[in-house]
């Protein structure tokens, strides 16, 4: 599993590779919504570090940050390509934040969460690079510019566009840690029961599940819309749970309200759960659940 605990250089380490390693797998986790892509790339970034002549690198973090913003750009368009081929819907792969991390208040905690990140799948792997670059990790516009090559005005342009792409999609409410743990365990608890009225009463009437599964697990192949059929599809499948299943509620998950769902052996899914207020209540507007065996291997059963 991989874990967040930092964003930039950390004191005391020579090596500037390994100063700014997790700054490196923050912006390419960020760009690429999986952790085995990010490590990837990181991996590729240091075997560029390896080959270069250290004595002409006069900003080892620039460089540093120049080479892993480019290769996850060209895994991003490789990707992409490679999703035409993916079996339903693509969610971001589940990433377990450490809790300094996950209380910011900043866009940098926000910026784990499922929902941002499948807004930020929305962008161009520019317009990606560029937001995530400056609005998350807060670099100035003519280091994102040589970061990406490009001109300062353009990169400007791609994160104004970014930004009102983004702000477009951004949730009008924010609920608050309580709210968004006692919505998501009504709402898990409900599922496990395949309590159809107690579904009912947490989701909203227009709410769409998404459920990520690539052919390997029993999921919905497209999008589920509205409370009725996201309820009777719960109730339907109530009975064919595994054994021994239970759930476990994450605060700092991706700074917003999710569940990891396990067997004591092995992890079911992730779930994740948006808020709005309809009716001057607090109710699920979107359900994200990961069951992709893939993007689960690396959570842990209990923590």
């Amino acid at each position: 599993m991989a874990e967040v605990t930092a964003i930039s250089g950390v004191s005391g380490i020579s090596d500037p590779f390994e100063q700014y390693r997790e700054l490196m797998f923050g912006i390419s986790y960020r760009m690429l919504g999986s952790v085995v892509d990010a490590e990837d790339v990181v991996q590729e970034t240091w075997l560029r570090w390896r080959r270069v002549d250290r004595d002409e690198v006069v900003d080892p973090r620039g460089y540093l940050v120049r080479a892993v913003t480019r290769t996850a750009i060209d895994q991003m368009r490789r990707d992409r390509a490679r999703r035409e081929e993916y079996v339903g819907p693509w969610l971001p792969e589940p990433l377990l934040v450490s809790s300094d991390v996950a209380m910011e208040s900043s866009l940098l905690g926000e910026s784990l969460s499922m929902a941002v990140l499948v807004m930020m799948e929305t962008l161009s792997p520019l317009e990606r690079a560029v937001f995530v670059l400056h609005e998350v990790f807060g670099f100035s516009f003519p280091e994102v510019a040589e970061a990406v090559d490009r001109s300062e005005g353009a990169v400007r342009q791609l994160g104004s566009r970014a930004r009102r792409h983004v702000k477009l999609r951004h949730r009008r409410f924010e609920p608050d840690r309580r709210q968004a743990r006692e919505a998501t365990e009504r709402f898990l608890a409900a599922c496990l029961d395949g309590d159809l009225e107690a579904l009912m009463n947490v989701l909203a009437p227009d709410v769409t599940m998404w459920a990520d599964g690539n052919g390997h697990a029993e999921t919905p192949r497209v999008p589920l819309h509205g409370a009725a059929t996201i309820a009777e599809y719960f109730a339907a499948i109530a009975g064919r749970y595994p054994a021994g299943l239970t759930f476990r509620l994450h605060d700092q998950y991706g700074g917003g309200a999710a569940a990891v769902l396990a067997t004591p052996t092995a992890v079911f899914a992730v779930v994740s759960a948006e808020l709005e207020l309809v009716g001057g209540r607090p109710l699920i507007t979107a359900v994200r659940a990961v069951r992709n065996p893939d993007k689960l291997s690396r959570i842990p059963v209990a923590r």
